[in-house]
């Protein structure tokens, strides 16, 4: 950088400091600066990424760690992306209605003021704003859209991200939208209208009130709806249940809508229960990741647990722990598996209704489509299909599963499940978690186990096992060069089988709009998807084998022999990307 820039970007930093709402913010980037101004080329480097945004409003919102500079979530930030939420709020009513908008935030670091801001901006705009009434998880937010027929949701989160970080997700709903998408997170082109909203805003104005705070009865009217999503027909309720929200806001939430549908031996990790932006005990608050849940697992084998239920800390994901009998140890879970157990309760569930048989399901458990993204298992298309239910595929993200038509369940590998999108049309990791707990609670009357179902499901449709390779790269600009490698010398086959279907995903299909994505499929059934990671600068690789069952007797080896495939297909895809 020249002294010339250098000197403008100081210019520039100086006068964001001074017109910054937040005095923490301010005096931060005024420390970077003295530090610039010393010589520190750390400090240097520092100030050129926070004003190297702004930060991009993209199909996910707003996410990015917090700070000072339009690189960076901060009062600023979210005070531009209000406005431009607003004026596409009105731009879409075209003066044929009144918006209504519900805001909702987490207990990360700044959420409350990032929403009492929000709700002030859309005020001040003219819509009739709704503010939650204290930190909730995402799913009440997501209910709050449908319940109160609101054309616009915020929920400030940054869901499993590390704790410096915050976000700001966007849904829309009523009348702004058709049916299949109402409370749904936003698609193109809504994202480019925000973002030119935003480019175009000249000007921010703030209500010194005049929004509603929600009774806390918000919240109960979810736990309500939720907790009658369990089959009235059951009684099963004998299990003991370890819940942990990983320091997040959904551990009251979740407790309460499992004490509601009849389970009372539930026990939440008592040093992980209570709501704490810093995540203490986490490296990573993100169930998925090693060590998220061996506080849980330690306190499961405390109280000799039948289940383990990890929500994320926004409680829109779930995870699953259970002892395998084969090894009599804890295990997690694989999120297609979880998938695969929703599908076949749910599948049975509607087809019992469907012939008249238990009680009548809830009205928002009802018969229409089963869905998940492309990158997750097949296995779920082959149980809809015995069940006499339609199957959907779609691209990764639950913005797209959620707005399939007529959709009764999706479901994405990575821990989201949508089980009532006629309550919420997003994941949600409590309605899931409640009707996991219910499907192991029967089963263990019936002196079964998860396992045993996954086992049964394998020997009807065969065995089917997932693996990811992911690859993080030092720059986004590097994900492309590894993709049009792929691009330019397609491998041939995997794991021995040769590649017979190709497919570039930017080309799009009649079932799928294009996406940055390659999938091969192999003879033996071997699938392999590649694509880069929407969010951070990461190659994601998912992989699945499908091993043929002839019997009870050759699942075990059937399961090291699928072991054996898939740890082929990642040297293979390893090497295929140059690795």
């Amino acid at each position: 950088m020249t002294t010339s820039e250098l000197d403008t970007l100081l210019t520039t930093a100086e006068a964001w400091a001074a017109a910054d709402p937040d005095p923490q913010t301010a005096e931060e980037l005024r420390a970077v600066i003295a530090h610039v101004r010393a010589g520190s080329a750390a400090a240097g480097q520092d100030l050129r990424d926070r004003f190297s945004g702004p930060l991009a409003f993209g199909t996910a919102g707003l996410r990015a760690a917090l700070g000072a500079g339009p690189n960076r979530m901060n009062r600023v930030v979210v005070r531009r992306a209000a406005v431009g939420v607003a004026a596409h709020a009105l731009d879409l009513a075209a003066g044929a209605y009144a918006p209504r908008a519900v805001v909702g935030f987490d207990a990360r670091h700044n959420s409350r003021i990032f929403a009492e801001e929000t709700a002030a901006i859309f005020t001040a705009a003219g819509i009739e704003t709704f503010l939650m009434p204290r930190e909730l998880p995402t799913p009440v937010l997501a209910y709050a859209i449908r319940a109160l027929e609101c054309e616009v949701g915020v929920m400030v989160t940054a869901s499993h991200n590390p704790p410096q970080d915050n976000g700001y997700k966007v849904y829309l709903g009523g009348r702004a939208v058709e049916e299949d998408a109402r409370g749904v997170q936003i698609v193109a082109p809504h994202d480019a209208g925000i973002a030119a909203r935003i480019e175009a805003a000249d000007g921010i104005e703030l209500a010194p009130g005049g929004w509603t705070v929600l009774p806390e009865s918000i919240e109960t009217d979810y736990v309500a709806a939720v907790a009658g999503l369990a089959d009235p027909s059951s009684r099963d309720r004998d299990l003991r249940i370890v819940l942990t929200p990983l320091h997040g806001v959904g551990g009251r939430t979740a407790h309460a809508v499992l004490a509601a549908a009849g389970f009372d031996d539930v026990t939440l990790v008592e040093r992980q229960a209570e709501p704490d932006p810093d995540f203490p005990t986490v490296a990573f608050p993100n169930p998925e990741e090693p060590g998220a849940l061996d506080l849980a697992l330690e306190t499961a084998g405390q109280v000799g647990a039948d289940l383990v239920i990890a929500n994320d800390p926004d409680a829109d994901r779930v995870a699953l722990a259970a002892l395998e009998p084969a090894t009599g140890a804890w295990r997690m879970l694989r999120g297609d598996e979880v998938g695969t157990l929703l599908g076949l309760h749910l599948a049975a569930r509607l087809t019992a209704a469907s012939h008249g048989g238990g009680d009548a399901h809830p009205d928002a458990l009802r018969p229409g489509v089963f869905a998940n993204s492309i990158v997750s298992s097949r296995l779920l298309g082959r149980i809809a299909g015995v069940s006499g239910i339609d199957h959907a595929q779609t691209l990764t993200g639950f913005k797209w599963i959620a707005r399939v038509h007529d959709l009764a369940f999706g479901y994405e590998e990575a821990l989201g499940y949508c089980v009532a999108p006629e309550l919420v049309r997003d994941k949600d990791g409590i309605s899931a978690g409640l009707l996991l707990a219910e499907l192991a609670a029967a089963t263990k009357a019936a002196g079964r186990t998860l396992f045993d179902l996954l086992d049964d499901a394998f020997l009807v449709h065969g065995l089917h096992a997932s693996d990811q390779l992911s690859v993080r790269v030092g720059s986004l600009g590097l994900l492309g060069a590894m993709m049009n490698r792929l691009r330019e010398n397609p491998p041939t086959s995997f794991a021995d089988s040769p590649v017979s279907v190709a497919e570039d995903l930017a080309e799009g299909s009649a079932q799928l709009p294009p996406t940055d994505g390659l999938l091969y499929l192999t003879q033996n059934g071997t699938r392999v998807i590649i694509r880069p990671s929407g969010t951070e600068p990461k190659l994601k690789c998912y992989l699945e084998v499908v091993e043929p069952v002839g019997s009870a007797a050759e699942l075990e080896a059937a399961k090291g022999t699928a072991r054996a495939r898939l740890d082929a297909v990642r040297r293979d895809v390893g090497e295929a990307l140059g690795l």
